[in-house]
């Protein structure tokens, strides 16, 4: 087992009650939950602010409006009605990104494809010519 040691910190209230709410949440002791946290947040920053995960998975984060956060909620409170089955907002969304990804790539395949055939029907003059 590796040695350890105590480190002690005071920190505001409201972080200490959001870490022990994560903490329990997680169903670790404080000292398993600040040992991850910390593992975690400097592997990140040895991959230049880059967080992968253990599972190979990454964070994508980012703010939408307040309007289309609404739409989305109606959307997935009507999907889930609809199907009997709740949508989540992370299996809306990876889907919306897989069928674009999927479409694009489709569409750079064909493309390729068709400039591989244009060229090939295009003959250099010094080859049409006989012999």
């Amino acid at each position: 087992m590796a040695q350890t040691k105590s480190l002690c910190a005071i920190v505001p209230l409201d972080l200490h009650q959001r870490v022990t709410a994560e903490k329990d949440a997680a169903g670790m002791t404080t000292n398993e939950y600040m040992t991850k946290l910390l593992i975690e947040y400097f592997n990140m920053k040895e991959n230049g602010g880059n967080n992968t995960m253990a599972n190979g998975s990454r964070t994508m984060a980012f703010t939408i409006s307040e309007e289309l956060f609404r739409r989305i909620k109606a959307h997935l409170d009507r999907e889930s009605a609809r199907t009997g089955k709740r949508l989540t907002q992370r299996e809306f969304v990876l889907g919306l990104i897989e069928a674009a990804l999927n479409e694009a790539e489709s569409q750079s395949t064909e493309d390729s494809q068709t400039q591989d055939q244009e060229e090939q029907q295009e003959i250099p003059a010094e080859e049409a010519q006989p012999a």
